[in-house]
């Protein structure tokens, strides 16, 4: 069957229109919450009257808000680390291991990833009241943490299995302990699946709203709810611009590991 060269250009045309439109439509409404993060009017006005920086003035003078950025950043680091850290122990021993019902664990570690947010949330909240864990800290990173561990897991398992082990067993050959071999040879190596994992799983937790809504108290909020309470309460373009850093912040961090793993093919 011959096939009609023409037909088939002018089908490319048309998926090249329509994933432009689809991609405009996706980032118009961005564009538009960061034109009014500078606008001068208190109220959402598009477009905006003039331009200025009074807006993120007022966020970074209020302390509120600096109180929670600092409490999400904190909880966000310490889920990281733990993530990444859990994260490679548990793909070693899924990559490694020879042991019955590991797929079954293997999905055990992914399934927050496609259990609803929701459920999970009210889960935990029930638990968490009995063991006296709500609004506290430990409550956060536990929930953070279990959002975030499926990322660690796929990006770390990835690398380790693009990772050539007659490396690490030609190290204890040579003396090495397994674990010094681990940490001089294998993580090195796989450095762009540990740097992956991080970045994801600091976004998992920095972004985080739902599972923070349930674990919030008075004084222990993270940015996403107070982003979410100022909403319900008083809409004002302070919230445009802390959504403008916010989005910012996440387009530089899922970058980051793409320009990462680039400059170390160029090495």
């Amino acid at each position: 069957m011959l096939l009609d060269f023409n037909r088939l250009g002018g089908l490319r045309y048309f998926l090249i229109l329509v994933t432009g439109l689809v991609l405009l439509f996706l980032i118009l409404p961005i564009v538009f919450i960061a034109a009014l993060s500078f606008g001068s009017s208190q109220w959402l006005i598009f477009p905006p009257p003039s331009w200025t920086l009074k807006w993120y003035y007022e966020l970074f003078a209020d302390p509120r808000w600096l109180y929670t950025a600092l409490t999400s950043l904190k909880i966000a680091v310490i889920v990281t680390v733990l993530s990444v850290a859990l994260g490679f122990l548990a793909s070693l021993g899924l990559d490694r291991g020879e042991f019955r019902g590991k797929e079954r664990i293997r999905a055990l570690f992914l399934t927050p990833m496609i259990l609803p947010v929701i459920v999970l949330a009210v889960a935990l909240y029930a638990l968490f009241l009995k063991l006296g864990l709500a609004g506290t800290t430990v409550g956060f990173v536990i929930a953070h943490l279990l959002v975030a561990l499926p990322f660690s897991i796929i990006s770390i398992s990835g690398a380790l299995e693009g990772f050539d082990k007659s490396i690490e067993d030609a190290a204890i050959l040579c003396g090495a302990s397994p674990w010094e071999a681990r940490l001089k040879i294998t993580i090195p190596s796989i450095r762009h699946g540990l740097f992956t994992a991080a970045v994801f799983s600091f976004l998992a937790s920095w972004d985080e709203v739902v599972l923070a809504i349930f674990m919030s108290s008075p004084t222990l909020q993270t940015l996403p709810v107070k982003i979410w309470t100022t909403l319900r309460q008083d809409l004002t373009p302070v919230v445009a611009a802390v959504s403008t850093i916010l989005v910012a912040l996440t387009a530089v961090l899922i970058f980051a590991p793409l320009v990462f793993r680039k400059r170390q093919k160029d090495d």
